[in-house]
């Protein structure tokens, strides 16, 4: 390995954190990765803001430095919350920072929020910094740089040979620019180890219903790490179409074989997460442990391991489980192979060299979607069927072969002809390593051709307030396309309206044995998702519709013959379901009317179908109407020969036969402009008469409306008389409470008034005698002054004795002397005993008073508490007053609505009688423009009452509001022109 020169420091500061909850039986721990590298900080108190105060550096050169900024080798950071007794570990959440960013020059620091976090009710964050400095002590040592933690042994894991350590690790060699894996000594071959992200299907799935995802995220984004360099593929924007470049990701190790597959018996699976933005959507684990198989031979082989993996939400997102057809999946192949081993011997499954794998019997052959255009003699032909794949089959090339699949029937589903695919370029300079096998459809002797047919009639009764821009999508891979199908261009759906869809029939033509139809039939529902297509924020799932294609086996079958006059036999059903928000849910969000229909063509002759390149690229042929013949005739007669007549040249005789010519085409012209006016006559006669029919339909229609119309009304008539009598029976109950009450207010307060004087007299006679107590400790107090003064002056003459006493003690006795100072000391402590006494009184008195004043306080707190109940109840009143103020209004309310319901029974009424004056009438030759006219006044007419009457059933809107009055209005403006007509 070459000396390192010019050595740099990347210095990662991990100075707080915010947003984190508190507990305190956790601590937190943030561990860096970078270049196969882990260093990590001391722990810290699990609290809202806790501070790390750490710095954790790596070294490296400059050529280094650069290398990985252009692979774009993160830094990634994970928190951890270990647990101080069991020391288990449990990850927080992590981030990702870009080295490309990081500079020479100290910045200031910023929040990082942390991805996938298990806190969702704040968003934890860490104030992070990055730099480079130079390492001017790289010969030294520093005592205090962090080192990296070895990673604990992962169980199960069992070395190779005994020279191997327990823990193999890939090591990065900068300078060669490969992983080393293992000892020096038994790593001699190198090895490239790829992962090909190829497509994705499903996507929307992973994405609840009541998630919307922000406007100002850049798209959405794979994510994986490969030896500790995190990778992430180029950005997409739709996840029900993710339209991206495979992109493959490669390395390369130096290693042995055994101690290559040692190493990746230990290695976890490799986890591909979908990201938007900050958040983890979904991850999908690969297996790495055939890779690592003992039977596998590196030398001359690839060891691959590829297919469509299953994507699953985080924990922290409860979706329901979804059916194994509308799983969202990855199509993932990662391969290992030795450097000198070309590419181009990767096994395929039609490639040279290759075992031949057995297919199974499909479940179903793929569709042909067959969408509803006006013109069906102009539609161009159907495509040829794309090649079957058995659905649950992982060969070497399953990835690149179903995203092959994909592309073919997006241009099939665009184009309405199949063409071939380009050819893919090689990535990073090199050949492909798999290849794509030939399109063949192998067929069982006993299937029958199946043809399924789905029309979605209409959409309705949405119950969201605002309206949708709505578009309908489905898939079901049983008939053999993965392609969804949608409804286009999308329509508005408002409430309490039903909108026909455009676009909406498709047909699948497909191949399946009897008892696997009915067994999926009866098994898999088709799903119909309703997207809200917005024109300013992204798609928005609407809700799901289950169809039961079980209840087209218990149909009635009508006989039929097919394109080749066989027969056959279909199968109809209609139906109207329920759109709901999650398969989960019952909440209906609106409702769907179709109509399927199932044909049984009978057994498929051919066995085997084959679609050559040369089919698929050839195109309908396009004739030309007319086309000018090549000049053929002889050379212009030079100018020696002699003049001809002008009607024998060669460009007159041209001349006549082409106005000769034009007339044969006017009359043509003609003839097929007559035809196609006597067919368009023929169209509106027909037309005209099917109106007729829908006007007579409709009429009836509106009668059998106006007579439930009358019934309802009978009934609400009734239900507001019995409305009314209970309101008049609860005011009666209404004014007896309020006698009652007012009763008991007037006993309550005289009750109170009385425990009032009674409580005042109370306080009054112990305040006196209080006092009384006072003035008496007053002159007990001034007593014992007195005797104090007393006292004093006693002491004063004693001492003048005492003085007198000593001055006369040489001529008295002792014991004389002796006997007076003990009287006086007894006087001394008797005068003690007295001031104590006083003391005592003095402090007595004090807490008395105090317990006075402290009484008189819970008197006017009791007091003020009795004025507020008092304020309440006269509070009740006025509410109960205001009550009965509402109610009287409600009953003149309701009285006029009384009235008008019996305005609209009269004119009902009239409009009955109208019409049965006018129903011989309508026998008549040319009744066509009254009744047309009668007509549209009609609709206007019950459009605009079904208007009023739902603007005042939901009692946001009364009779006095100028929306109300400008339709009734309008209403009367209508029946007055409908009387003139």
């Amino acid at each position: 390995m070459a000396a390192k020169t010019d050595q740099l420091l990347i210095v990662v500061s991990i100075l707080e954190g915010r947003h984190f909850p508190k507990s305190p039986r956790l601590s937190l721990v943030v561990q860096a990765s970078f270049d196969g590298e882990q260093l990590a900080t001391d722990p810290v108190e699990h609290r809202e803001q806790p501070q790390f105060s750490t710095e954790l550096a790596w070294e490296l050169d400059r050529r280094t430095l650069h290398q990985h900024r252009l692979q774009r080798t993160p830094i990634k950071l994970q928190c951890f919350a270990v647990d101080s007794v069991s020391q288990t570990r449990e990850t927080v959440g992590y981030i990702i920072l870009d080295l490309r960013s990081v500079q020479e020059v100290r910045q200031d620091p910023r929040w990082f929020p942390l991805l996938s976090s298990k806190y969702t009710k704040q968003r934890p964050a860490l104030l992070l910094s990055m730099v480079v400095e130079n390492d001017s002590k790289a010969s030294q040592p520093s005592p205090d740089r962090f080192r990296a933690k070895k990673a604990p042994p992962r169980q199960g894991s069992s070395s190779v040979t005994d020279l191997l350590p327990e823990k193999l690790e890939a090591t990065l060699v900068p300078d060669q620019g490969y992983h080393q894996v293992g000892p020096a000594g038994l790593c001699s071959d190198m090895f490239v180890l790829s992962v090909t992200v190829a497509f994705a299907t499903k996507l929307e799935q992973l994405i609840p219903s009541s998630t919307k995802l922000s406007a100002e995220d850049s798209g959405f984004f794979f994510y994986y790490s490969l030896l500790g360099n995190d990778i992430t593929s180029e950005p997409f924007h739709n996840l029900l179409r993710p339209d991206f470049e495979p992109e493959r990701a490669s390395v390369r190790i130096r290693s042995s074989k055994q101690v290559l597959q040692a190493f990746l018996s230990q290695q976890p699976s490799l986890q591909i997460h979908l990201c938007c933005g900050n958040h983890s959507l979904g991850s999908a684990d690969v297996s790495l442990s055939a890779l690592a198989a003992v039977s596998l031979d590196l030398e001359n082989r690839v060891s691959t391991v590829e297919g469509a993996f299953v994507l699953q939400p985080p924990k922290r997102i409860n979706l329901p489980p979804l059916p194994a057809d509308l799983q969202p999946t990855l199509g993932v192949a990662v391969t290992l192979r030795r450097e000198d081993v070309p590419p181009q011997s990767v096994r395929s499954k039609d490639g040279p060299g290759a075992p031949s794998h057995p297919v199974p019997p499909p479940a179903a052959p793929p569709a042909e979607q067959r969408p509803r255009s006006a013109s069906p003699e102009h539609a161009p032909p159907p495509p040829p069927p794309p090649p079957l794949r058995p659905p649950s089959s992982h060969t070497e090339s399953d990835a690149e072969s179903l995203l092959e699949e994909r592309r073919e029937q997006a241009r099939v589903s665009a184009a309405g002809v199949e063409s071939p695919p380009p050819p893919e370029a090689a990535a990073e300079g090199e050949a492909p390593s798999v290849s794509i096998s030939a399109p063949k459809v192998s067929i069982p002797s006993s299937a029958h051709h199946y043809c399924f047919s789905l029309d979605l009639r209409s959409l309705g009764k949405l119950s969201w307030p605002h309206p949708i821009a709505a578009t309908l999508r489905y898939s079901y891979r049983f008939f053999g396309s993965a392609a969804p199908i949608m409804t286009n261009p999308p329509v508005e759906l408002q409430r309490n309206m039903e909108v026909s869809l455009p676009q909406s029939y498709c047909a699948f033509d497909f191949a399946a044995l009897p008892h696997q139809l009915q067994d999926t039939f009866l098994r898999v529902p088709l799903v119909v998702e309703v997207w809200h297509r917005g024109s300013t924020s992204r798609d928005q799932l609407i809700g799901q519709a289950s169809i039961q294609l079980s209840h087209l086996l218990t149909s009635e079958r009508t006989r039929i013959l097919g394109a080749t006059g066989e027969p056959g036999w279909r199968q109809t059903h209609q139906d109207r379901i329920p759109v709901v928000q999650t398969q989960r849910s019952t909440e209906k969000v609106a409702e769907l009317s179709y109509v399927a229909a199932l044909d049984d063509l009978g057994f498929i002759s051919v066995k085997e179908i084959i679609v050559s390149d040369s089919s698929q690229n050839e195109l309908p042929a396009r004739t030309k109407p007319f086309s000018h013949p090549a000049a053929t005739g002889p050379a212009a007669p030079s100018a020696t020969q002699g003049l001809t007549a002008p009607r024998d040249t060669l460009e007159y005789r041209t001349a006549l036969e082409l106005e000769l010519w034009k007339e044969e085409q006017e009359d043509l012209f003609d003839d097929r402009l007559r035809k196609k006016e006597l067919r368009h006559m023929q169209a509106l006669a027909e037309e005209w008469k099917k109106r007729d029919r829908e006007r007579e339909a409709l009429v009836k229609k509106k009668e059998v409306e106006y007579n439930l119309l009358e019934e309802k009304l009978q009934k609400t008539l009734s239900d507001l008389e019995k409305r009314e009598k209970q309101l008049a029976e609860a005011e009666l109950q209404t004014q007896r409470l309020q006698r009652e009450l007012r009763a008991e207010h007037d006993l309550t307060q005289k009750e109170l008034q009385e425990s009032s004087r009674r409580q005042q007299r109370e306080c009054d006679h112990r305040v006196a005698l209080e006092r009384e107590k006072v003035r008496l400790m007053e002159e007990e107090r001034s007593r014992l002054l007195q005797q104090i003064a007393d006292g004093e002056s006693r002491y004063k003459q004693l001492e003048k004795e005492f003085q007198l006493y000593r001055e006369q003690q040489n001529v008295r006795p002792e014991f004389r002397l002796q006997s007076e100072v003990n009287l006086l000391t007894l006087e001394k402590v008797e005068l003690e005993r007295k001031l104590e006494s006083t003391i005592k009184s003095k402090l007595h008195y004090k807490q008395h008073w105090g317990r006075t004043l402290k009484e008189l306080a819970r008197l006017k707190q009791r007091e003020q508490e009795n004025a507020m109940m008092r304020l309440k109840k006269q509070q009740a009143e006025l509410e109960a007053m205001r009550l009965r103020y509402l109610a009287t209004e409600e009953k003149e309310a309701v009285r006029q609505d009384k009235q008008e319901l019996d305005s609209i029974r009269n004119e009902l009424n009239r409009l009955k009688k109208q019409e049965e004056r006018l129903g011989p009438a309508s026998h008549e030759p040319d009744p066509a423009p009254s009744l047309s006219l009668n007509e549209c006044a009609e609709e206007h007419l019950s459009r605009l009452l079904e208007e009023r009457d739902t603007l005042l059933r939901t009692g946001v809107y009364t009779h006095e509001d100028r929306i109300i009055t400008e339709l009734n209005r309008q209403i009367q403006d209508a029946m007055r022109d409908r009387r003139t007509l």
